[in-house]
């Protein structure tokens, strides 16, 4: 494995051995242990000392169940701390098979021009970009297809990091031509800071990941496997409904943040509702299960076409429609597939996106409800009007230009589709997570709502500082492994997939790896993201929700109701322990 460093200032390129620090890194512990030992934490992140950081996880490129998740790693220009963005699609694997354990992207090219990396067995090629300038992420994918061939792995930003928005991700190509996203904290706009309208990945006879021992890795795959198939969760409700089988879950559960978090229920949430979504799907013979990386066996994606029968989105999130549906006042699943697609192309961030236009239209730009006003705002951020550069920029900028308070951020990141007054431990994960409000940082949803791993009330205060800590920790592992957050609720409930997890890793690497080992590596990554936090101007003051939570919630008048003395337990123990980011 090799390190792939991309100077944009001089256009070269380097390859180096991996130091052993880094040796058995991937993914997120990877992607911040760099973005810690080479970005001044005081820099812009749209200048030139920020790096701009890809890596596999250290399943990826595998036969493991559900290994295909890459982390992109920065200073982030939406929170101005550390940030790790994850995704599927086929770049992970590509790259590890072609024995890349990371590729840094440093400095800025002169003269404000735009360029692309090919990369494949022969290394890295950086040419100036001319013809895709511009365009969409579709666009450019299927320009890039017909030139390369349908499974050349694509990596590229739309017009929205063109623009440098604070809310633009990174956006990376399926195996079905689609588009799964690095979403949160704005990495779109690093990367083009970096000059880089695209990457493309090819990884035709590339020489694919040695496994030390590939009997005891077979045996462990096979056995995670059938856990992940065998739990209700990711073998049952996932596949057949996606992740939007929790809009009615919490919307029961008086949890599902309504008309910008002022109520936890919406009147019209079985219009949009995972088992509704399902029916239309079916109805319109669009795919209701799908899988967004190979190798995954929980296939909760799908593809969403329109009355008729044509393609609209594929990866129909929760969170997005929830975002464009619930918190917007707007419950037409039509109009939330186009925005969904809208956001999928210009390259934005839907959950922070979705948010900023709840705040516009708490400051009267447009009325809730409104989804056609909606979808006309989604249009102004791809034309990069002043009103779209508003909105792209996120909640917290949307709220100040409109003089708004009641502004849902943390660390000026969008808080996502769970109430923190109805689900408590999802709010102190919000709070205290270095990357800003970000559910998948710490899932408490899984032990609040869906009996998941134990049982902790969502509605008192009681255990769940302890259960947002433990999920911080366990998913800074998962996500180092490159695997989907979804194996969790398996990994939770059952003893034996934990321990194939382990053995996957130690017969790749030739590890004796415990479980011991892995919690530790999950603290690691977490010290390292809040010292690089703290050395960039955090304090523990930054780690709370905005004041309005303490505004009662119904169903059940539940108010935020958590110390800043409480908060600050959460990571004071594992702060003072050694940071050793290399396992056992």
């Amino acid at each position: 494995m090799k390190i792939c460093r991309v100077n944009m200032a001089n256009l070269s390129v380097s390859t180096e051995d991996v130091p052993e620090e880094w040796k058995y890194l991937g993914g997120r512990a990877l992607t911040s242990a760099i973005v810690a030992k080479e970005v001044d934490p005081t820099c812009h992140p749209l200048g030139k000392r920020n790096k701009l950081v890809f890596a596999p996880g250290l399943l990826s490129g595998t036969t493991a169940p559900n290994s295909g998740r890459m982390s992109v790693g920065a200073k982030s220009p939406l929170t101005g701390g550390i940030k790790e963005s994850n995704s599927g699609g086929t770049a992970a694997q590509k790259l590890a098979r072609l024995g890349i354990k990371a590729i840094i992207i440093e400095g800025m090219p002169e003269g404000g021009k735009y360029y692309n990396l090919h990369v494949d067995k022969n290394g890295i090629k950086v040419q100036e970009e001319k013809e895709l300038l511009g365009k969409g992420n579709y666009e450019v994918i299927d320009v890039l297809s017909k030139k390369y061939g349908e499974k050349i792995g694509v990596i590229t930003i739309g017009q929205a990091g063109e623009y440098r928005m604070s809310a633009a991700n990174i956006s990376v190509k399926d195996p079905h031509g689609n588009i799964r996203s690095a979403g949160r904290g704005g990495l779109g706009a690093v990367m083009a800071s970096k000059g880089i309208k695209y990457i493309t990945v090819d990884d035709t006879d590339a020489p694919g990941v040695p496994i030390v021992n590939l009997e005891k890795f077979r045996e462990a795959a096979r056995t995670f496997a059938a856990a992940l198939r065998e739990h209700p969760i990711t073998g049952e409700g996932l596949p057949k409904y996606g992740t939007n089988v929790l809009i009615n879950i919490l919307n029961e559960a008086g949890g599902l943040p309504t008309k910008n978090f002022r109520m936890g229920r919406f009147a019209g949430a079985n219009k949009i509702s995972g088992e509704t979504m399902y029916d239309i799907i079916v109805d319109r013979k669009g795919k209701p299960t799908h899988n967004c990386h190979a190798g995954c066996v929980i296939s909760c994606s799908q593809v969403y076409n329109d009355k008729e029968g044509n393609y609209v989105t594929a990866g129909f999130e929760y969170e997005t429609i929830w975002g464009f549906g619930a918190v917007c006042y707007v419950n037409d699943l039509d109009i939330i597939a186009q925005a969904d697609r809208i956001c999928d192309d210009i390259g934005i961030d839907t959950i922070e996106t979705a948010v900023a236009i709840a705040v516009a239209m708490e400051g009267g730009v447009l009325p809730f409800g409104d989804g056609p006003g909606m979808l006309d705002l989604l249009r102004e951020i791809e034309k990069g009007s002043p009103l779209g550069r508003i909105i792209g920029n996120g909640a917290a900028v949307t709220g100040q230009v409109y003089g708004v308070t009641r502004v849902p951020v943390v660390k000026r990141q969008a808080i996502p589709a769970y109430d923190p007054r109805a689900v408590k431990g999802i709010g102190v994960t919000y709070a205290t997570t270095p990357m800003g409000a970000d559910h998948t940082a710490g899932y408490s949803v899984a032990a609040n709502i869906l009996k998941v791993g134990g049982e902790v009330s969502p509605l008192a205060k009681e255990g769940n500082v302890e259960l947002s800590r433990n999920l911080q920790i366990a998913t800074a592992a998962i996500d180092s492994a490159g695997l989907c957050l979804f194996v969790a609720f398996t990994l939770l409930d059952n003893p034996d997939a934990f321990q194939a997890m382990i053995d996957l890793i130690n017969a790749q690497y030739g590890l004796n790896m415990t479980a011991d080992d892995i919690n530790d590596l999950g603290k690691s990554v977490l010290v390292t993201e809040l010292e690089f936090n703290k050395a960039a101007g955090f304090t523990r003051q930054d780690d709370r929700l905005p004041e309005f939570f303490e505004e009662e919630i119904p169903p059940h008048n539940a108010v935020w109701d958590f110390t800043g003395e409480e908060l600050d337990e959460v990571f004071e123990e594992i702060e003072k322990e050694e940071k050793v980011l290399v396992p056992v």
